[in-house]
């Protein structure tokens, strides 16, 4: 079902056999409103003829207007192919005002047949919709569908686009300049394209999938908003065509803010199902009427239509609104600990940091690893959450037991994903222990607070916990006692885990079990296996439990969050839906594990909640957000 109406007026635009340069199709519009007139600029497609040399249908820019967005007259060619780079057609145009110009950026096809490197970003420009003042070349490479932002970004003009269309997996890109003029300028783009990885908006689920830029972006109280086609299964047919939304921050607008996570539209009514090409969807304007978020696309390649729906519902599904609040906000500094060659211990990854909150200060313990894939802990600390203060040179624990030595040379082992709890004047440390060749288990250790923050590495003996011949990782302790006994959460196949123990001493018979605690939800984006972030935190409302889940259609690592009860913690309260964090920056996207945010530790300091995580296996992060909204969003998910 539909998340935008559809227009009783579609479609809007419509191939006329009486008009050879749109008898073939009149399609993929793009509306701006100038006072009480509402520009369509679209692409038309012409009846087969003789181009160039060539018998081909010839791609044209259409234009007509109208007073109320729905009903368009006057229809006219606007752009015909002039210049060698547009030679055999001009498609997909995207209008926006800016400085009383109009910029109209559309792709041109500069040879025959099509390919990739023929494929490219043009624009003209024009104040009246009748004379067009300029046109240029954009792009030196292969990109469709770029916008122009209709104000300008700390003082820069921006733009959005696909870059390698035609030769994927495609990128969504801003690209921001001084001078508008830069935008065709070949040493621009050069320049540009040496920080490519910088300048991506990752939207993408699945490699998979296939995204595209849809509409000029919408400037909204909450933020940017991004109208984006999303084409799923785009490289194992049937592809299905989608129109989604994002929300990016207004002065950063690779952050986001929100996101559809299901399409607002698709191929559902005759003329989206049959046509060119039949069950098509594909957004290429909107702007805000009256309150409506009107949606301008093109169906089935063949004619142009518009839906809409109210703004402030749009927002609420791309949780760009209360749901945006009580989401986790990235640091703008991260990675905040990245590996260091000068180090052979952590010349290769630092990552899944244990995180504590003592005597003003945060204290990170994280998994680094060496060349040889084997994993020690190493030391940071910071007195604002933020910058690192402090880091060591040498790591401060080491693998020291069998179980946890390297016994396959160059493959992975030692000490991982280490969990910190305080429980009185101690600091216990869960951890995984591998050897490369028997099952991951968890083991314990423990130090004295006063040695800890003294940097006095007085570890006690480590021991196994968990049972033998099993998979067993992500274990943590709650820091008191519950019912007088100690409450340990672990994860054992798929699912979280809770043990109630006597004592900390474990061997012979005595091991890890519990009960299922938490499954995987089969229906939303932890669908694959779950397990514990940090040790739990207590609050007013219960015990605040971040965890990761893993979906089945992707594989992405998320967190989430879950409320337990206070004296009960075996009774789940809540849990969210939707992810308080997931891949979406470069450095989680792309790692030793690309699409991954896996946090181990975190601490709450005035109130905020800041929680340290690992990005794409590689580096660490923190992202941080008031402990208040989060409950408060736990609140509305309560399990009934």
């Amino acid at each position: 079902m539909s998340l935008l109406t559809r227009s009783s007026e579609n479609p809007i635009v419509k191939p006329s056999p009486h008009i050879p340069w749109m008898a073939g199709a009149a399609f993929n519009g793009c509306a701006v409103k100038d006072g009480r007139i509402f520009h369509l600029v679209y692409r038309a497609v012409s009846a087969p003829g003789e181009f160039n040399g060539v018998h081909m249908e010839r791609s044209t820019i259409g234009y007509a207007e109208s007073k109320d967005g729905l009903r368009f007259h006057s229809h006219r060619q606007l752009i015909l192919p002039e210049e060698e780079w547009e030679r055999y057609g001009c498609e997909d145009p995207r209008v926006t005002r800016i400085n009383k110009r109009f910029y109209i950026f559309y792709t041109a096809l500069g040879t025959y047949p099509f390919g990739a490197d023929g494929i490219k970003v043009a624009v003209a420009i024009t104040r009246d919709f009748k004379t067009i003042e300029e046109r240029h070349l954009v792009t030196p490479f292969n990109a469709k569908a770029m916008a122009l932002f209709p104000q300008k970004i700390h003082g820069k003009y921006a733009v959005i686009f696909t870059m390698h269309t035609d030769m994927p997996p495609a990128r969504i890109c801003l690209a921001m300049v001084d001078r508008i003029e830069d935008l065709w300028s070949a040493e621009y783009w050069r320049h540009w394209s040496d920080s490519l990885n910088e300048h991506i908006l990752y939207l993408q689920r699945s490699e998979k999938d296939h995204v595209e830029v849809g509409a000029p972006p919408v400037l909204t109280k909450n933020g940017w908003l991004i109208v984006y086609s999303y084409i799923q299964n785009y490289f194992s047919p049937p592809p299905v065509f989608g129109i989604e939304a994002a929300l990016v921050h207004r002065r950063n607008p690779l952050k986001i803010l929100g996101r559809s996570h299901t399409a607002l539209m698709t191929p559902e009514f005759e003329y989206e199902r049959y046509g060119k090409v039949p069950n098509i969807v594909f957004p290429t304007g909107a702007l805000v009427h009256r309150g409506q978020l009107r949606v301008y696309y093109g169906a089935a390649d063949t004619t142009a239509c518009v839906a809409s729906a109210p703004l402030s519902s749009i927002a609420q599904i791309i949780r760009g609104t209360k749901k945006a609040q009580a989401d986790l906000h990235r640091f703008s500094g991260n990675p905040i600990i990245i590996p260091q060659t000068l180090h052979a211990w952590e010349a290769k990854a630092t990552f899944n940091p244990a995180a504590i909150y003592l005597k003003g200060k945060v204290h990170i313990l994280y998994r680094a690893s060496s060349e040889d894939n084997t994993s020690v802990f190493g030391y940071a600390s910071s007195s604002d959450g933020f910058t690192i203060d402090e880091r060591l040179d040498d790591p401060i624990y080491v693998p020291r037991a069998d179980f946890e030595a390297k016994k396959v040379p160059n493959g992975n082992s030692g000490c991982e994903d280490p969990r910190l709890t305080k429980i009185g004047n101690r600091l216990y440390l869960c951890y995984t222990a591998f050897n490369g060749v028997n099952p991951p288990r968890v083991a314990l250790a423990s130090i004295g607070v006063d040695d800890f923050l003294a940097h006095h590495w007085n570890w006690s003996d480590p021991q196994l916990i968990s049972p033998p011949d099993a998979d067993d990782k992500d274990a943590a302790l709650f820091p008191k006692k519950i019912n007088d006994k100690f409450a340990i959460l672990h994860r054992l196949g798929v699912s979280i885990w809770i043990d109630f123990v006597d004592s900390l001493e474990f061997g012979g018979s005595k091991w890890l079990k519990g009960k299922i605690l938490m499954n995987p939800r089969t229906s939303i984006a932890d669908s694959s296996k779950i397990g514990i972030a940090g040790p739990p935190i207590a609050t007013r409302k219960g015990w605040l439990l971040l965890y990761h889940g893993v979906a089945r259609k992707d594989h992405d690592y998320r967190v989430k969050a879950a409320l337990l009860d206070l004296k009960d913690p075996t009774q789940v309260l809540a849990r969210t839906q939707d992810a308080i964090l997931a891949p979406e920056m470069p450095y989680e996207i792309e790692g030793q594990v690309n699409n991954v945010v896996f946090p181990c530790g975190s601490a709450v300091i005035r109130g905020r909640l800041f929680v340290y995580y690992g990005t794409a296996d590689s580096r660490i992060g923190v992202a941080t957000m008031r402990m208040g909204a989060l409950l408060d969003r736990l609140d509305r998910e309560r399990i009934k």
